[in-house]
């Protein structure tokens, strides 16, 4: 651990997260002039990550500082942006109102209906899953039906349920669960995808603010089943 925190602390003025420019308007601003660094490359317990996507070096005043979020990602430590208290967090803890603990979900009827519903629009994919483990701290919000599978919505996660493998195209990353279910870790854009089939489907989790991280993500993942 205090190999990522010295890793981490290097890159927090790196960090680039969505909406959290807006918040340091006016006088918090101050212009400068950095350059992004590509004869930098980023090593890793031994492993040599990629530079050209999401994790160029930026050097400043002979300075190099690393972008936080990729880091994080590399070293499996959730970070996330407080914009009530504008502070970037890093890792968990209590103050942060999460664990690495796992809890129930404790769905209500209205919400298992609302699930079953999703599920229903689509013909031969009728039958309902949910996750129902969450981190302790998260929370349930909504299910929504897209236009070829079901987003089941948490505070600090995504699991889409799907007729398809989202992960074609991109380079992946391959684990296996604890329940021995072989996966892949991806990145379309700046969120880490895990996804996975299960059944006749594929199942796809993410955390879009950043706040839950790539091992908490995988525990979740074997407690996707079908709902009663």
């Amino acid at each position: 651990m205090k190999h990522k925190k010295s890793i981490i602390t290097l890159a927090v003025l790196g960090m680039t997260l969505s909406g959290a420019a807006g918040v340091f308007a006016g006088a918090n601003l101050q212009k400068i002039t950095a350059y992004l660094n590509h004869s930098i490359s980023i090593k890793v317990d031994g492993k040599v990550y990629d530079t050209s996507k999401n994790m160029t070096p930026i050097t400043y005043k002979n300075t190099t500082y690393l972008p936080v979020r990729a880091i994080a990602d590399v070293l499996d430590v959730p970070v996330r942006y407080d914009a009530m208290n504008r502070q970037v967090v890093i890792g968990t803890g209590t103050d942060q109102g999460q664990s690495n603990e796992l809890v129930s979900v404790k769905y209500s009827e209205t919400q298992l209906r609302e699930i079953r519903n999703a599920f229903a629009k689509f013909d031969g994919f009728e039958t309902a899953y949910a996750p129902v483990q969450m981190v302790e701290g998260d929370a349930y919000r909504k299910t929504v039906a897209s236009g070829d599978g079901v987003n089941l919505v948490f505070e600090h996660m995504t699991v889409n349920i799907s007729p398809r493998d989202y992960s074609h195209g991109y380079n992946s990353k391959p684990v296996t669960l604890s329940n021995g279910t072989k996966a892949k870790w991806y990145t379309p854009d700046d969120t880490a995808m895990l996804g996975f089939q299960l059944d006749d489907r594929f199942v796809t989790i993410s955390s879009p603010d950043h706040s839950l991280s790539q091992s908490q993500l995988e525990k979740i993942a074997v407690h996707v089943v079908k709902t009663k």
